[in-house]
């Protein structure tokens, strides 16, 4: 079975942080929640960082501004993350140039629609 760390997992519904748990719960994938403010979200254990997931990481999908996501980028390559997608107004020139060049594979799109989901369908 695929897992999947959301980074910036919201318990607000909606924020797509919290969209994308849902979705990827929906599609059968195991979910990591990733949010240092949060204990649980959505009925699933929410970890602290990246690193605190146990077990590998097949996908990152990352809902944070691009400012915070660069600040998390060593912790997905340390990880070893399967690759990071990144989702529209998360990504700058930056993060991208710092993902790839820490050798993360990197894909610039709404990894929601990349599952077969609509964000508009989790309301």
């Amino acid at each position: 079975m695929a897992t999947v760390a959301v980074i910036g997992a919201s318990r607000d519904r909606a924020k797509y942080g919290n969209k994308a748990v849902r979705a990827y719960r929906d599609a059968g994938w195991t979910v990591y929640p990733v949010n240092p403010r949060e204990e649980e979200i959505e009925g699933i254990r929410a970890y602290r960082s990246v690193a605190d997931v146990p077990g590998e990481i097949d996908r990152a999908t990352l809902y944070l501004p691009p400012a915070v996501g660069v600040g998390v980028l060593e912790e997905i390559a340390a990880k070893g993350v399967g690759e990071l997608w990144v989702n529209p107004g998360s990504g700058s020139a930056e993060l991208i140039e710092t993902a790839r060049a820490l050798g993360i594979v990197t894909v610039e799109a709404c990894s929601i629609v990349a599952i077969g989901k609509s964000p508009g369908a989790y309301w």
